[in-house]
Order: C-alpha cells, then sequence, then structure tokens
C-alpha cells in the first residue's frame, strides 16, 4: 500500500486525509494533539508538532512515504517543503516557498517578476514606520501569518501605532509588512501548477467584515467576471506564480478589481485556498477534484482536472452571530436541497472573534446560477 504523510489534522485538513484513504493511501498524520478530527480520521496519528521537522523526518524516514502533502496551511507548508526535499519526493524550491509564505519576501519576488505591485515596507516598530513616507490608507499585517491574524486598515498616522504592535504580535518573525491599501472588490484565483504549467480552475468572489479586520465572512464561486476580465487576472496571476516560481501543487491568488478594471494582486499562496475554497467550492463550482489534483502533484503525476461533475454555483458562509443563524434556518426551512454541509457551530458568544480561525462555525451551499447563490446565502 502506497504512504502519503499529511502535516495538519484540523478540519479544514480532513477532506485531504479522507481523500487519500479513498484513492487507497496508508495516511500518516501530524499534528499537535489537540483534539482535532484528524486525530481519528488518520490511519496513523503522530501528536508531533507540525513545527517540528526533524522529528517528523526521522518518522518519515522509517515510514518511507510516497508524497508529502498538506491543504490550506502556510505553516504546515514550510515543514512540507522540508521533508519533500529532504526525502527527495516532488516540491517547490526552498525560494518559492520563502517567497509565498512572507509577504516581505513575496512583494520584492511580485515586484522583480513584473507584477503590478503597491507601495510595501517591513518594519519591526512603530519608530521604524513612522519614518516612512506612508501612502494613506495603508494596510498593516504581519510579515508571515495567514487567517486575517493581525490586519488593520490605518487610515491616517494617529491608527499607525496600535496595527503595529498588533502585526507584530502576531509574527512569527516579528516584523510587519506596511502596504498601500488596494482598493476594490476582493477576488482569489484557485490554480494548480504542474512542472511550471499553470491551470485556472475558478475565480472566488469574497465577502469580509472590512475595515479594520477583513475577516472573511463568506465566499462564492465562480465569480461573475465577464471573459474578458478572466483572461485579465489569468495573465496577471500567472506573471505572479511564475515570479514565486510556484510550479508544482496548488495555488491560491488574492487580488482586487479597481474601478478602473486594473487588476492588483493581494498575495498568492502555494497552497490550496483555506475556508473550504479548495476542498468543497471547487469541486461544487468545477467538478473537478482539487484534492485529489493535490495528491496527484504531490507525487509528480499530471492531475487530472476533468470535471468529475456538472458545474454550479456554491457559497460559504461563516457563523459569527445570530444573523447568520437566522440565515440557515431560513434555508433549512425553504431550500434544504442546498445544504451541501453544516459544520459543528459553537454556541453564539462563546467567544470573541478576532480573526479566521475564532469564527463559530460555516455552512457551504450550492445552486444553479450565481444569482440563486447570492440570493440564498444573502451574501
Amino acid at each position: 500500500m502506497k504512504k502519503i504523510v499529511i502535516i495538519g489534522a484540523n478540519e479544514f485538513q480532513n477532506p485531504l486525509i479522507l481523500k487519500a484513504k479513498e484513492m487507497g493511501f496508508e495516511t500518516h498524520v501530524f499534528a499537535w494533539r489537540d483534539g482535532a478530527v484528524g486525530e481519528k480520521t488518520a490511519d496513523f496519528f503522530y501528536p508531533i508538532s507540525i513545527t517540528e521537522r526533524e522529528e517528523i523526518l526521522a518518522e518519515c524516514k522509517r515510514i518511507r512515504p510516497d508524497a508529502v502533502c498538506t491543504i490550506a496551511s502556510d505553516l504546515a507548508n514550510l515543514t512540507v517543503q522540508y521533508l519533500a526535499k529532504e526525502l527527495g519526493l516532488p516540491h517547490n524550491s526552498d525560494a518559492c516557498i520563502l517567497t509565498s509564505t512572507n509577504k516581505y519576501q513575496m512583494r520584492k519576488a511580485l515586484l522583480a517578476g513584473g507584477a503590478d505591485t503597491p507601495f510595501f515596507a517591513t518594519v519591526s516598530s512603530f519608530e521604524e514606520a513612522s519614518a516612512l513616507a506612508l501612502p494613506y490608507p495603508v494596510i498593516v499585517k504581519p510579515t508571515d501569518r495567514s487567517g486575517s491574524r493581525g490586519i488593520t486598515k490605518v487610515l491616517s498616522p494617529d491608527g499607525l501605532k496600535a496595527a503595529i504592535v498588533a502585526a507584530v504580535s502576531h509574527s512569527f518573525e516579528k516584523r510587519a509588512m506596511v502596504e498601500e491599501y488596494i482598493d476594490g472588490d476582493e477576488f482569489s484565483a484557485e490554480c494548480v501548477s504542474f512542472n511550471g504549467t499553470h491551470t485556472l480552475l475558478t475565480v472566488t468572489q469574497k465577502f469580509t467584515t472590512g475595515a479594520p479586520g477583513f475577516i472573511e465572512v463568506g465566499h462564492i464561486e465562480p465569480a461573475p467576471l465577464s471573459a474578458e476580465m478572466l483572461e485579465k487576472v489569468k495573465k496577471e496571476v500567472f506573471l505572479g506564480l511564475s515570479a514565486l516560481g510556484i510550479r508544482m501543487g496548488a495555488a491560491h491568488a488574492e487580488f482586487r478589481i479597481g474601478k478602473n478594471g486594473r487588476v492588483r494582486i493581494i498575495e498568492i499562496g502555494s497552497r490550496m485556498g483555506g475556508d473550504c475554497i479548495g476542498s468543497h467550492l471547487v469541486p461544487l463550482s468545477t467538478g473537478i477534484d482539487f484534492v485529489r489534483a493535490v495528491i496527484d502533484t504531490a507525487l509528480g503525476n499530471t492531475p487530472d482536472l476533468t470535471p468529475k461533475a456538472p458545474a454550479r454555483a456554491s457559497a460559504i458562509r461563516f457563523v459569527f452571530d445570530k444573523e447568520d443563524m437566522d440565515v440557515l434556518a431560513r434555508i433549512k426551512e425553504t431550500h434544504p436541497e442546498a445544504l451541501a454541509l453544516v459544520s459543528d457551530i459553537e454556541p453564539l458568544g462563546a467567544h470573541e472573534i478576532t480573526d479566521s480561525g475564532s469564527r463559530l462555525g460555516f455552512y457551504i451551499l450550492t445552486a444553479d446560477t450565481y444569482e440563486e447563490i447570492l440570493s440564498l446565502s444573502e451574501l
């Protein structure tokens, strides 16, 4: 039996574990023991933190896996890259993983590669930031985190200090990125690459809380873009993927489209989009098994991107408050057939929601058209 090592065991990683088992793999999953679902679904679970690379590598040399994989996690992606390199398995370059998991290095690579890049700088303190001639409004974020952690929109110098402190406190390397705020509607491009050839699977329309934290409240696929705009998106995103050296596996490119039709890249991850985008929404909206494609590329095989089901509109809505639960109740009553998945949902008010990781739960919908899914989800 072929073996696969999976880094991470939470709810967003579980589709990878289940897909690998469906494909006939023996699954070996590494994560800190905290009751995550992957502890139960894995064939073999190892209670080792995903940052303990040497300890995981020692186990991997004993396991001798055919592939090492993760989805939707920058931190896990760093470990996957290290393991794949040491084990002689397919992987992107060290430079690619560095630039796609560190926002400052990413900006530098995108700029060097000719991508449409806004003003950016990296600082470790308010004093460094205040010495810059900043083009307010600006976005301040940790250089090396995802999931809307530590992000603040700053309108004037008065809000800069608190934003820098918040971003640095969330950063592993204790540095903050300050960048020009890009106006316009927000989207993401879901892609897969194999030996340097990029494929755009679909575009996701993103909905957030807005300033100051920009926590995602939901997503819809496919985004309502014209064929002409999709070509502009593809050109800019593929330029960015190549600039970062992404040659193998999934990629998730976040961008905004301004009122003038200008496509500007916010950031690109060399991994599948989180929030169930890659694992659930892409298959529903394209018919393509994205998780299987990720496993294929981790094995060094050409990914099968043939649609296996009809393409439909899909959406995910996250639970923050009673309004979100009321929408779910209405859907259950009037259109129960539209519910593709309802997660476990924590009690309302269980804790403060400060980033994507602290939302209370979610539900996934599917319908025939964008208009239907927009109406149902009330995003």
